[in-house]
Protein backbone atom coordinates (compact mmCIF):
# COMPACT_ATOMS: atom_id res chain seq x y z
CA UNK A 1 0.00 0.00 0.00
CA UNK A 2 1.42 3.79 -0.66
CA UNK A 3 1.74 5.89 2.33
CA UNK A 4 2.53 9.57 3.15
CA UNK A 5 4.83 9.16 6.26
CA UNK A 6 6.53 11.22 8.37
CA UNK A 7 10.42 9.87 8.50
CA UNK A 8 12.30 12.69 10.79
CA UNK A 9 10.53 15.14 12.96
CA UNK A 10 9.48 18.55 10.71
CA UNK A 11 6.96 20.16 8.93
CA UNK A 12 4.07 18.93 6.24
CA UNK A 13 7.35 19.08 3.47
CA UNK A 14 9.20 16.61 4.99
CA UNK A 15 6.01 13.88 4.46
CA UNK A 16 6.99 11.10 1.87
CA UNK A 17 4.96 8.89 0.14
CA UNK A 18 6.36 5.59 -0.21
CA UNK A 19 5.36 2.05 -0.12
CA UNK A 20 4.96 -0.13 2.82
CA UNK A 21 3.51 -3.61 3.64
CA UNK A 22 -0.18 -3.75 3.65
CA UNK A 23 -1.04 -4.54 7.52
CA UNK A 24 -2.79 -7.29 9.24
CA UNK A 25 -5.49 -6.84 11.35
CA UNK A 26 -4.65 -8.40 15.19
CA UNK A 27 -6.83 -9.80 17.55
CA UNK A 28 -9.70 -6.72 18.07
CA UNK A 29 -8.41 -5.04 15.13
CA UNK A 30 -9.83 -3.90 11.26
CA UNK A 31 -8.14 -3.50 8.83
CA UNK A 32 -9.60 -0.56 6.60
CA UNK A 33 -9.38 0.88 3.15
CA UNK A 34 -9.43 4.34 3.78
CA UNK A 35 -11.45 6.37 1.53
CA UNK A 36 -10.98 9.85 2.75
CA UNK A 37 -9.11 10.78 6.09
CA UNK A 38 -9.54 14.43 8.27
CA UNK A 39 -7.08 16.37 9.18
CA UNK A 40 -7.07 17.83 12.17
CA UNK A 41 -4.68 20.36 14.28
CA UNK A 42 -3.03 17.17 16.20
CA UNK A 43 -1.74 16.39 12.97
CA UNK A 44 0.29 19.53 12.41
CA UNK A 45 1.79 19.43 15.81
CA UNK A 46 2.44 15.04 15.71
CA UNK A 47 4.82 15.48 12.52
CA UNK A 48 7.03 17.66 14.47
CA UNK A 49 7.13 16.08 17.86
CA UNK A 50 5.42 18.46 19.33
CA UNK A 51 2.17 16.61 20.11
CA UNK A 52 1.68 14.52 23.67
CA UNK A 53 2.22 11.19 21.94
CA UNK A 54 5.02 10.37 19.69
CA UNK A 55 4.46 7.37 17.39
CA UNK A 56 7.89 5.80 16.53
CA UNK A 57 8.81 6.62 12.92
CA UNK A 58 8.32 6.26 9.91
CA UNK A 59 4.52 6.50 10.98
CA UNK A 60 2.03 8.54 8.50
CA UNK A 61 -0.39 11.28 10.12
CA UNK A 62 -3.97 11.39 9.26
CA UNK A 63 -6.20 10.87 12.82
CA UNK A 64 -9.12 10.14 11.72
CA UNK A 65 -10.61 8.09 8.81
CA UNK A 66 -13.95 7.08 7.17
CA UNK A 67 -13.75 3.86 4.87
CA UNK A 68 -14.51 0.32 4.39
CA UNK A 69 -13.54 -2.84 6.47
CA UNK A 70 -11.42 -5.17 4.19
CA UNK A 71 -10.27 -7.35 6.86
CA UNK A 72 -11.53 -8.84 10.20
CA UNK A 73 -9.35 -9.83 13.09
CA UNK A 74 -9.86 -12.26 15.84
CA UNK A 75 -12.66 -11.94 18.51
CA UNK A 76 -14.01 -9.12 16.36
CA UNK A 77 -17.97 -9.28 16.94
CA UNK A 78 -20.30 -7.04 14.70
CA UNK A 79 -18.62 -6.25 11.73
CA UNK A 80 -18.13 -7.71 8.57
CA UNK A 81 -15.67 -6.85 5.60
CA UNK A 82 -17.72 -4.21 3.24
CA UNK A 83 -19.34 -2.73 6.28
CA UNK A 84 -18.68 1.30 5.90
CA UNK A 85 -17.23 2.89 9.09
CA UNK A 86 -15.11 5.84 10.58
CA UNK A 87 -13.21 6.14 13.43
CA UNK A 88 -10.55 8.31 15.16
CA UNK A 89 -6.65 6.40 15.74
CA UNK A 90 -4.73 9.00 16.53
CA UNK A 91 -2.52 8.65 13.67
CA UNK A 92 -2.10 6.05 10.39
CA UNK A 93 -4.79 7.70 8.25
CA UNK A 94 -2.61 9.17 5.21
CA UNK A 95 -2.58 5.81 3.61
CA UNK A 96 -4.40 3.67 1.21
CA UNK A 97 -5.13 0.99 4.35
CA UNK A 98 -5.06 1.23 8.13
CA UNK A 99 -5.48 -0.91 11.21
CA UNK A 100 -8.29 0.16 13.50
CA UNK A 101 -9.49 -1.27 17.20
CA UNK A 102 -13.08 -2.19 16.71
CA UNK A 103 -13.93 -0.77 19.69
CA UNK A 104 -12.93 2.57 18.15
CA UNK A 105 -14.91 1.96 14.92
CA UNK A 106 -18.21 3.99 14.71
CA UNK A 107 -21.02 2.41 11.41
CA UNK A 108 -20.97 5.46 8.60
CA UNK A 109 -24.69 6.08 8.35
CA UNK A 110 -26.47 5.07 5.08
CA UNK A 111 -26.00 6.79 2.69
CA UNK A 112 -23.37 9.35 3.61
CA UNK A 113 -20.47 10.24 1.74
CA UNK A 114 -17.26 8.71 3.24
CA UNK A 115 -15.59 12.51 3.45
CA UNK A 116 -18.48 13.60 5.39
CA UNK A 117 -17.43 10.28 7.89
CA UNK A 118 -14.00 12.10 8.46
CA UNK A 119 -15.02 15.35 9.25
CA UNK A 120 -17.37 14.33 11.86
CA UNK A 121 -16.18 12.17 15.26
CA UNK A 122 -12.93 14.39 15.73
CA UNK A 123 -14.72 17.65 15.48
CA UNK A 124 -17.95 17.44 16.98
CA UNK A 125 -17.52 14.85 19.89
CA UNK A 126 -14.63 17.16 20.28
CA UNK A 127 -17.12 20.77 20.60
CA UNK A 128 -20.07 18.18 22.13
CA UNK A 129 -17.63 17.31 25.00
CA UNK A 130 -16.51 21.08 25.18
CA UNK A 131 -19.78 22.41 25.60
CA UNK A 132 -22.03 19.44 27.56
CA UNK A 133 -19.24 17.35 29.65
CA UNK A 134 -17.16 20.43 30.41
CA UNK A 135 -18.94 23.98 29.46
CA UNK A 136 -22.25 22.96 30.64
CA UNK A 137 -23.78 24.97 28.41
CA UNK A 138 -27.74 25.41 28.96
CA UNK A 139 -30.44 26.98 26.76
CA UNK A 140 -30.84 30.61 26.92
CA UNK A 141 -27.13 31.20 27.60
CA UNK A 142 -24.35 32.97 25.21
CA UNK A 143 -22.00 30.83 23.84
CA UNK A 144 -18.98 32.78 21.93
CA UNK A 145 -16.59 30.92 20.02
CA UNK A 146 -13.15 31.79 18.68
CA UNK A 147 -11.44 30.62 15.77
CA UNK A 148 -15.67 29.63 14.36
CA UNK A 149 -14.46 28.90 10.64
CA UNK A 150 -12.56 26.22 11.81
CA UNK A 151 -13.44 22.58 11.41
CA UNK A 152 -13.92 22.35 15.68
CA UNK A 153 -15.21 26.19 15.47
CA UNK A 154 -17.99 25.43 13.32
CA UNK A 155 -19.21 22.37 15.06
CA UNK A 156 -19.29 24.52 18.21
CA UNK A 157 -21.85 27.15 16.70
CA UNK A 158 -24.10 24.17 15.44
CA UNK A 159 -23.71 22.13 18.61
CA UNK A 160 -24.66 25.69 20.62
CA UNK A 161 -27.36 26.29 18.69
CA UNK A 162 -28.80 22.75 18.94
CA UNK A 163 -28.09 23.07 22.85
CA UNK A 164 -30.50 26.27 22.33
CA UNK A 165 -27.79 29.21 23.08
CA UNK A 166 -27.49 32.45 21.93
CA UNK A 167 -24.03 31.98 19.75
CA UNK A 168 -21.39 35.05 19.19
CA UNK A 169 -18.96 33.64 16.16
CA UNK A 170 -15.52 35.23 16.15
CA UNK A 171 -13.34 35.01 13.03
CA UNK A 172 -10.25 36.89 11.02
CA UNK A 173 -12.14 37.83 7.85
CA UNK A 174 -15.78 38.57 6.20
CA UNK A 175 -15.52 34.99 4.42
CA UNK A 176 -15.30 33.47 7.47
CA UNK A 177 -18.02 35.18 9.00
CA UNK A 178 -19.76 34.41 6.49
CA UNK A 179 -19.52 30.21 7.17
CA UNK A 180 -20.14 31.22 10.46
CA UNK A 181 -23.82 32.82 9.89
CA UNK A 182 -24.60 29.88 7.46
CA UNK A 183 -23.67 27.62 10.34
CA UNK A 184 -26.35 29.23 12.52
CA UNK A 185 -24.01 32.01 14.47
CA UNK A 186 -26.62 34.76 15.85
CA UNK A 187 -23.47 37.44 15.63
CA UNK A 188 -20.25 37.50 14.38
CA UNK A 189 -16.93 39.74 15.27
CA UNK A 190 -13.94 40.07 12.79
CA UNK A 191 -11.05 40.13 14.81
CA UNK A 192 -7.34 41.17 13.84
CA UNK A 193 -4.18 39.48 13.53
CA UNK A 194 -1.98 38.85 16.40
CA UNK A 195 -0.02 39.80 18.02
CA UNK A 196 -1.82 42.90 20.07
CA UNK A 197 0.00 45.57 21.60
CA UNK A 198 -1.62 46.73 24.83
CA UNK A 199 -4.18 49.36 23.17
CA UNK A 200 -5.29 46.56 20.37
CA UNK A 201 -5.43 43.70 23.10
CA UNK A 202 -7.98 46.41 24.86
CA UNK A 203 -9.92 47.33 21.54
CA UNK A 204 -10.61 43.56 21.06
CA UNK A 205 -11.43 42.97 24.94
CA UNK A 206 -14.53 45.66 24.48
CA UNK A 207 -15.36 44.13 20.80
CA UNK A 208 -16.05 40.76 22.64
CA UNK A 209 -17.88 42.77 25.69
CA UNK A 210 -20.25 44.76 22.91
CA UNK A 211 -20.49 41.18 20.64
CA UNK A 212 -21.78 38.82 23.76
CA UNK A 213 -23.80 41.73 25.22
CA UNK A 214 -23.85 43.56 28.62
CA UNK A 215 -24.48 40.21 30.99
CA UNK A 216 -20.98 38.62 29.36
CA UNK A 217 -20.82 35.50 27.55
CA UNK A 218 -21.50 32.25 29.79
CA UNK A 219 -19.12 30.05 27.63
CA UNK A 220 -16.24 30.73 26.12
CA UNK A 221 -14.99 28.32 23.52
CA UNK A 222 -11.61 28.83 22.82
CA UNK A 223 -9.63 26.62 20.39
CA UNK A 224 -6.93 29.28 19.06
CA UNK A 225 -5.31 31.17 22.38
CA UNK A 226 -2.49 33.53 21.72
CA UNK A 227 -3.14 36.82 22.59
CA UNK A 228 -7.45 36.35 21.70
CA UNK A 229 -7.55 34.12 25.41
CA UNK A 230 -7.02 37.30 27.37
CA UNK A 231 -9.31 39.81 25.62
CA UNK A 232 -12.25 37.23 25.29
CA UNK A 233 -11.82 36.34 29.40
CA UNK A 234 -12.62 39.64 29.99
CA UNK A 235 -15.90 38.87 28.13
CA UNK A 236 -16.89 36.32 30.02
CA UNK A 237 -20.24 36.06 32.55
CA UNK A 238 -20.44 35.97 36.09
CA UNK A 239 -19.60 32.42 37.23
CA UNK A 240 -18.95 31.64 33.27
CA UNK A 241 -17.10 28.87 31.65
CA UNK A 242 -13.54 29.37 29.55
CA UNK A 243 -12.67 26.75 27.49
CA UNK A 244 -9.32 26.07 26.90
CA UNK A 245 -9.57 23.90 23.72
CA UNK A 246 -5.90 24.27 21.73
CA UNK A 247 -3.49 26.85 20.76
CA UNK A 248 -2.47 27.40 17.25
CA UNK A 249 -1.87 30.68 18.10
CA UNK A 250 0.82 30.40 21.11
CA UNK A 251 0.32 29.05 24.60
CA UNK A 252 -1.59 32.40 26.65
CA UNK A 253 -0.85 33.25 29.54
CA UNK A 254 -3.82 34.33 31.82
CA UNK A 255 -4.15 36.73 34.71
CA UNK A 256 -5.83 34.62 37.20
CA UNK A 257 -7.23 38.04 39.17
CA UNK A 258 -9.88 37.70 36.28
CA UNK A 259 -11.08 34.30 37.31
CA UNK A 260 -11.75 36.26 40.77
CA UNK A 261 -12.88 39.46 40.06
CA UNK A 262 -15.70 37.54 37.83
CA UNK A 263 -16.13 34.03 39.72
CA UNK A 264 -15.21 32.05 36.69
CA UNK A 265 -13.88 29.00 35.47
CA UNK A 266 -10.77 27.94 33.56
CA UNK A 267 -11.59 24.56 31.94
CA UNK A 268 -9.10 22.29 30.05
CA UNK A 269 -11.03 20.31 27.22
CA UNK A 270 -9.00 16.96 26.25
CA UNK A 271 -11.68 14.92 24.14
CA UNK A 272 -8.97 12.01 23.59
CA UNK A 273 -7.96 11.36 27.26
CA UNK A 274 -11.78 11.74 27.79
CA UNK A 275 -12.81 9.29 25.55
CA UNK A 276 -10.11 6.44 26.89
CA UNK A 277 -11.31 7.46 30.08
CA UNK A 278 -15.01 7.38 29.93
CA UNK A 279 -16.23 4.89 26.50
CA UNK A 280 -19.58 4.81 27.97
CA UNK A 281 -20.42 8.87 28.34
CA UNK A 282 -18.22 9.23 24.85
CA UNK A 283 -21.23 6.35 22.78
CA UNK A 284 -23.44 8.35 24.64
CA UNK A 285 -22.24 11.59 23.09
CA UNK A 286 -21.66 10.10 19.66
CA UNK A 287 -25.14 8.75 19.46
CA UNK A 288 -26.44 12.32 19.59
CA UNK A 289 -24.56 13.44 17.42
CA UNK A 290 -25.64 10.25 15.03
CA UNK A 291 -29.20 11.52 15.93
CA UNK A 292 -28.40 15.37 15.15
CA UNK A 293 -26.54 14.78 12.04
CA UNK A 294 -29.70 12.46 10.83
CA UNK A 295 -32.17 15.47 11.56
CA UNK A 296 -30.13 17.64 9.75
CA UNK A 297 -29.06 19.72 12.93
CA UNK A 298 -25.52 19.09 12.33
CA UNK A 299 -23.81 18.81 9.22
CA UNK A 300 -20.07 19.06 8.14
CA UNK A 301 -18.32 21.08 5.87
CA UNK A 302 -15.80 20.64 3.51
CA UNK A 303 -13.38 22.94 2.49
CA UNK A 304 -11.37 21.10 0.41
CA UNK A 305 -9.60 18.07 -0.43
CA UNK A 306 -6.33 16.88 -1.71
CA UNK A 307 -5.03 13.45 -2.77
CA UNK A 308 -2.73 11.51 -1.16
CA UNK A 309 0.25 12.36 -2.87
CA UNK A 310 -0.61 16.13 -1.52
CA UNK A 311 -1.30 15.30 2.04
CA UNK A 312 1.27 17.62 2.88
CA UNK A 313 -0.13 20.45 1.41
CA UNK A 314 -3.93 19.65 3.06
CA UNK A 315 -1.91 20.16 6.66
CA UNK A 316 0.21 23.02 5.44
CA UNK A 317 -3.38 24.88 4.35
CA UNK A 318 -5.15 23.97 7.86
CA UNK A 319 -1.64 24.83 10.09
CA UNK A 320 -1.45 28.49 8.05
CA UNK A 321 -5.82 28.79 9.04
CA UNK A 322 -6.69 29.07 6.11
CA UNK A 323 -9.78 26.11 5.79
CA UNK A 324 -13.11 27.13 6.55
CA UNK A 325 -14.61 23.89 7.38
CA UNK A 326 -13.00 20.38 7.27
CA UNK A 327 -10.02 19.31 5.19
CA UNK A 328 -9.89 16.25 3.55
CA UNK A 329 -7.20 14.03 1.93
CA UNK A 330 -8.81 10.72 -0.13
CA UNK A 331 -6.37 8.40 -0.90
CA UNK A 332 -8.37 7.23 -3.78
CA UNK A 333 -7.74 10.46 -5.98
CA UNK A 334 -5.18 12.52 -7.78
Amino acid sequence: MKALVSTAAGGPDTLQLIDMPTPEPGKGELRVRVEACGINYPDVLIIEDLYQFKPPRPFAPGSEIAGTVEAVGAGVEGWSVGDRMMAVIGHGGLAEQAIVPAVRAVRLPEGRDAAEGAALLMTYATSYHALVDRGQLRAGETLLVLGAAGGVGLAAIEIGKALGATVVAAVSDEEKAVAAREAGADRTLIYGRAPFDKAASKALAGAFKEAVGGDGAHVIYDPVGGDYAEPALRSIAWEGRYLVVGFPAGIPKLPLNLTLLKACDVRGVFWGAHAMRAPEREAANVAQLLAWWAEGAISPRIDRRWPLAQGGEAIAWLAARRAIGKVIVVPGEG
